[in-house]
């Protein structure tokens, strides 16, 4: 499945922006998707996921409260709603897709597929 994320751009703090992961190549209805991004300087960082089925989201603490993400399984997409950005939410973010090895949707490993990353810049 190739995954393609897009909706980044430069916004100002208190701003929001809407991502979106589209899937092509085959449904990804089955997997779980998540959202990630890496900073300068940074590791890689867990931001948002949702289940298979669309029951059950998950956000660090950084995130909740001001990051949303959903799917629609009809059109292959996967959304993720930022509000109240902040500076050091600035970074490449990347969506993700797999069948999870793990009931802990943060992890790396329970994601085969990558898309190439959208950049996020927030200006204070």
């Amino acid at each position: 499945v190739q995954l393609q994320a897009s909706g980044g751009g430069l916004v100002q703090a208190g701003g929001s922006l809407r991502l979106s992961c589209a899937a092509s190549g085959r449904a990804f209805s089955g997997y779980a998707i998540g959202w990630f991004r890496l900073a300068p300087g940074k590791e890689r960082e867990f931001v948002a996921a949702i289940s298979a089925s669309g029951g059950t989201t998950y956000y660090p603490d950084s995130a909740k409260g001001r990051f949303a993400i959903s799917r629609d399984s009809a059109k292959n997409t996967v959304a993720l709603q930022m509000l109240s950005l902040k500076p050091e939410d600035t970074a490449v973010y990347y969506c993700a897709a797999g069948v999870p090895v793990s009931t802990i949707l943060s992890q790396v490993s329970n994601y085969a597929y990558w898309g190439q990353g959208t950049q996020v810049t927030v200006s204070s």
